[in-house]
């Protein structure tokens, strides 16, 4: 029986080398950000890029609402130039993070995504805050 995986064969080590050092340059996974915040030791701004409503509902304690569509120059003076952020919005049926990360880097921001969003949270164990608290749009 042949295998439907190695039908296509794998890319050269050079190649995926290249590709999944892309990838962590890009994303970040939940239990990494958790544990930065847990430690006390995040070295980034989290950035909730749903809506409002979406937010008050249940969001990642330490988190700014930010919703991507209102991600702009003016928005992001309030940050020096250089801070890093990682958005993240429902899930992997959302593109909303997607969104906010490309209007950061298009603005020159470094940006990563947490993949997962809402639902990779959740799927790891953690806990969402309900609230609209003073993290709302900073």
């Amino acid at each position: 029986m042949s295998s439907i995986v190695a039908s296509t064969p794998a890319a050269p080590s050079a190649a995926a080398l290249a590709h999944f050092e892309a990838l962590l340059a890009h994303e970040a996974d939940c239990s990494d950000v958790g544990a930065d915040l847990a430690a006390g030791a995040a070295a980034f701004v989290l950035l909730d890029v749903r809506g409002p409503g979406a937010f008050a509902r249940g969001h990642v304690a330490g988190a700014t609402n930010l919703p991507h569509r209102e991600i702009d120059a003016a928005r992001m003076a309030a940050w020096p130039e250089g801070t890093l952020f990682v958005v993240y919005c429902a899930g992997p049926h959302c593109n909303g993070a997607d969104r906010a990360a490309l209007r950061l880097a298009r603005l020159g921001r470094p940006v990563k995504k947490m993949i997962g969003g809402v639902t990779g949270w959740l799927d790891e164990g953690f806990v969402l805050v309900a609230g609209d608290d003073a993290a709302r749009n900073a």
